[in-house]
């Protein structure tokens, strides 16, 4: 299926930004239609017991925290809307109010892509953290995040799959199939290859690259040991090697009371993350 609808989420920052020009990048090669959404989410500030101030603060507070995102959502819809007449694109603005993880997802659900940021790990305020976990897991929509440094001129011209047989990678392929379908290079890198039924066949990522011959799609294939380095680093340094642009992946975790709990691959790559990389669960 063609990518035809891509949502970004913005926010009036430099990351925000650079990925608005990464979706609107995709959106012309794609031919698809942008939509940019704007949340605002204004959190219970915390105000000291027994400073007389009382809730008419706190509502004065809360009010004035609310114009300054309004403000700031302004600045962006111009930025978007500028950016969609500089590119001749075809698009929609969205500003809504309320829980950016839960509105995020929602949005998403009617998206074929969601590009998202990554979280800063040096900020103290994690939603661009709640709001990745929240549409990976809960929107059914495979999810384009995006690093919080650096800008990216491109995206998916040369791919890196990480392939581990399981559903959430074949999910994550067949996603990101536009992407890699139009890509100059693609590679399938299977890393800790385990045989079996769950598993590889004889030749590890042989059985994908087949799939994706199918489909016009022309792969190298290649598998390899972590040895003393974690998964996800090694899917890294051969994306740095490979000068890729997109890294494919299926993400895992699992809900446990309340919490989740996401995979080792997956976390090492939405901590680390050096380029661009597509999940899907």
């Amino acid at each position: 299926m063609p990518l035809r609808d891509i949502l970004v989420h913005l926010e009036a920052t430099a990351p925000g930004r650079a990925r608005l020009a990464l979706a609107a990048e995709l959106a012309r090669r794609h031919e698809a239609h942008l939509t940019g959404l704007f949340v605002v989410d204004i959190p219970l500030p915390v105000i000291a017991a027994g400073d007389g101030s009382g809730g008419a603060a706190l509502v004065e507070l809360m009010d004035r925290m609310r114009e300054d995102a309004l403000a700031q959502g302004a600045a962006v819809e111009a930025e978007f809307r500028d950016r969609l007449r500089r590119d001749g694109l075809a698009g929609e603005w969205r500003l809504v109010e309320g829980s950016a993880p839960a509105l995020v997802t929602l949005h998403a659900r009617y998206a074929d892509l969601a590009v998202l940021g990554q979280q800063d790990p040096e900020s103290d305020q994690p939603v661009a953290g709640a709001i990745v976990e929240s549409v990976l897991f809960s929107s059914g929509r495979p999810v384009l995040v995006v690093p919080y440094a650096g800008r990216f001129e491109t995206v998916g011209r040369r791919v890196l799959v990480g392939w581990n047989a399981s559903g959430e990678a074949a999910r994550a392929v067949n996603d990101a199939l536009p992407l890699i379908a139009a890509a100059e290079t693609a590679t399938v890198l299977a890393v800790n290859p385990r045989l079996g039924l769950d598993g590889h066949g004889e030749e590890p990522g042989a059985d994908i690259a087949r799939h994706l011959a199918r489909h016009g799609v022309r792969v190298r294939v290649e598998h390899t040991e972590s040895g003393e380095l974690r998964e996800g680093d090694v899917l890294l340094n051969r994306a740095a090697e490979l000068s890729a642009d997109l890294l494919v992946i299926g993400a895992y975790g699992h809900s446990r009371l309340r919490e989740m709990v996401l995979g080792g691959v997956t976390r090492t790559l939405l901590q680390q993350m050096t380029l661009p990389v597509l999940m899907a669960h």
